[in-house]
């Protein structure tokens, strides 16, 4: 797969504006890597746990009913590792050092996940775009797991006769 030139030349510009940064990537909402500034740092397994991480932050979100998902971070006793959505099928993560000034992180990342973005949606032409069914409404809530839940019917009827 090439990567635009364009896309590595945000993530370069991401790592000149944020010295502290360890490493960046791009990837698709299931994990597959898109592009990577990660010297140091195994970008598939990033982008994998990143997918991960993204898909329970959205669970959580959804169900304190705080909408949509925008980034989430994780501070660690050796830096900070940030996730941004970028768009609803890609996120970029970002993985700094400790002294990093978090405000200045995001400042940074979101502006380069917006020009990510753009730069994104160029690439795609509108006819050859697939279409990702989304889920409408509200999320559907987790399956609930009970100790009857796990009992066999004959078990039950036993129970309840008994």
């Amino acid at each position: 797969m090439t990567v635009d030139p364009a896309v590595l030349e945000e993530l370069g510009r991401l790592r000149s504006k944020v010295p502290e940064l360890s490493g960046s990537v791009l990837a698709t909402a299931d994990g597959l890597v898109v592009a990577h500034d990660s010297h140091g740092l195994e970008p598939d397994t990033l982008a994998a746990l990143a997918a991960a991480h993204l898909a329970l932050a959205r669970r959580f979100a959804h169900a304190v009913n705080h909408g949509e998902l925008r980034e989430s971070v994780v501070e660690c006793d050796g830096g900070y590792i940030t996730s941004y959505t970028a768009g609803p099928n890609a996120l970029l993560t970002v993985v700094t050092s400790g002294d990093a000034n978090l405000a200045m992180v995001h400042l940074e990342a979101r502006r380069c996940v917006r020009r990510l973005i753009k730069i994104m949606a160029l690439e795609t032409a509108p006819q050859l775009r697939p279409q990702i069914p989304t889920q409408s409404g509200p999320p559907t809530p987790l399956a609930r797991r009970t100790p009857m839940a796990t009992l066999s019917n004959v078990s039950r009827r036993r129970q309840a006769t008994g």
